[in-house]
């Protein structure tokens, strides 16, 4: 099997996943991912894919992620992930469309004005 790759992002991050076939070992910037992401619940976004199809995992995964914060670079590498898997096999694109795994959230923190504390917030008003 040839070297199938895709890039999912995510507020800040970008995640390039490449699958070749293998044993479901799933490497994120040279580290395994129980050591890249320490968090249980942060490992099971990445791996919900592979629940969403209810597929055993057969492929070896590298990922190279970039920017952003550990929740933003785990929902970049599940995007990613998802996509490979729909150009594996055509039929998985329903489930995880269902999930919303192969949707673009394009959700990112708006930037802060001049003139105030932060984005919106404003610093106290006094009339007199």
């Amino acid at each position: 099997m040839d070297i199938i790759n895709a890039v999912g992002r995510r507020k800040g991050a970008v995640a390039r996943v490449y699958a070749t076939s293998g044993k479901g070992n799933i490497l994120i910037n040279g580290r395994d991912i129980k050591e890249y992401f320490t968090q249980p619940h942060i490992q099971n976004k990445v791996l919900a894919p592979f629940v969403a199809i209810e597929a055993d995992n057969v492929y070896d995964w590298k990922v190279n992620v970039r920017g952003g914060g550990f929740k933003g670079q785990a929902e970049a590498v599940r995007m990613a992930i998802s996509r490979v898997l729909v150009k594996i096999n055509e039929d998985f694109r329903g489930p995880l469309k269902a999930q919303k795994f192969l949707t673009r959230d394009a959700r990112v923190v708006e930037r802060k004005k001049y003139g105030k504390p932060k984005a919106r917030k404003s610093f106290q008003f006094s009339k007199r």
